[in-house]
């Protein structure tokens, strides 16, 4: 399989690296750092993914404190430090973004697969421009938002999507949308119609499934919308919920768990994808 892409991702594999040679090594953050140019506070950022190293001598210090003289595995690990301090597309506009949707972007750019719950809107991926704005239009006002912050946000959005569609490994997306998020009008039945095309376009493609779960069906239903983002080994998976302030982000293994079982059950409950394009076409109908 292909190498983790997009700085956020390699930054992350740097880390799970780091982390793995340091346990080798028996260094606790304090000692690793010893002597060197930054702090056991910085290393352990710097092993959660959360910041690089900013200069590779930095990096060779480490590597030769935990006693790794092979020249590959020097190269290899230099390698992806360098492309972990590349910028992301989604770096222009961090001006407008809220806390941690820069970080989810970055991760959601380098994700092999994505699984996702999505109880009130359409997923954003598979959202159209039109609809897109709308959303951001009808929360201008209460969120007390500028015209630029929707144009920008509109922006990010259909950018986003090029995942989907990229020639090189496209993004594997499985979408369960409760039938609420299709009948609750944003915009207008245009827009409405426009975006059940969209979706219905979305599914032809081989690495695009969507589920939807009937609002008549007496199931468990989860109340937040989710996200799970795979890597591949030997990174971990992420768990992303959506908060008023941001997006949460974890990868700690009892939520994986949690969510892939809540996310299992939703699967388990909606429609098998095969009746999804007649499902869209008979919300069409009804518009």
């Amino acid at each position: 399989m292909a190498a983790p892409t997009g700085p956020t991702v390699r930054r992350m594999q740097l880390g799970w690296e780091l982390k793995q040679l340091r346990d080798k090594a028996g260094f606790t953050l304090a000692q690793a750092v010893d002597g060197l140019t930054f702090s056991p506070s910085k290393l352990h950022r710097t092993e959660n993914g959360l910041t690089g190293l900013p200069k590779v001598q930095d990096l060779k210090d480490l590597l030769d404190r935990y006693g790794v003289e092979d020249q590959e595995d020097v190269d290899f690990l230099v390698e992806i430090h360098r492309d972990s301090l590349n910028r992301g597309w989604w770096s222009v506009y961090r001006s407008v973004m809220p806390s941690g949707m820069s970080m989810f972007i970055g991760l959601e750019s380098g994700a092999r697969s994505v699984r996702a719950w999505q109880p009130n809107v359409v997923y954003g991926l598979l959202q159209t421009e039109r609809y897109a704005r709308e959303l951001f239009l009808a929360a201008k006002f209460v969120e007390e938002t500028t015209t630029e912050f929707v144009e920008r946000h509109t922006q990010i959005r259909m950018q986003r999507k090029d995942l989907l569609t990229r020639r090189s490994s496209p993004l594997e997306l499985w979408v369960i949308l409760d039938e609420a998020s299709l009948r609750r009008v944003v915009g207008s039945r245009d827009v409405m119609l426009e975006q059940y095309e969209e979706i219905a376009k979305f599914i032809r493609a081989d690495n695009v499934t969507v589920q939807i779960l009937p609002m008549a069906t007496a199931t468990f239903r989860s109340g937040s919308n989710f996200a799970l983002m795979d890597f591949g080994a030997p990174l971990p998976a992420i768990a992303q919920v959506d908060a008023t302030w941001g997006s949460n982000i974890s990868d700690k293994e009892v939520e994986i768990w949690s969510f892939t079982r809540r996310f299992d059950a939703l699967r388990a409950a909606a429609l098998p994808p095969g009746e999804t394009a007649a499902f869209l076409e008979r919300l069409a109908r009804e518009n």
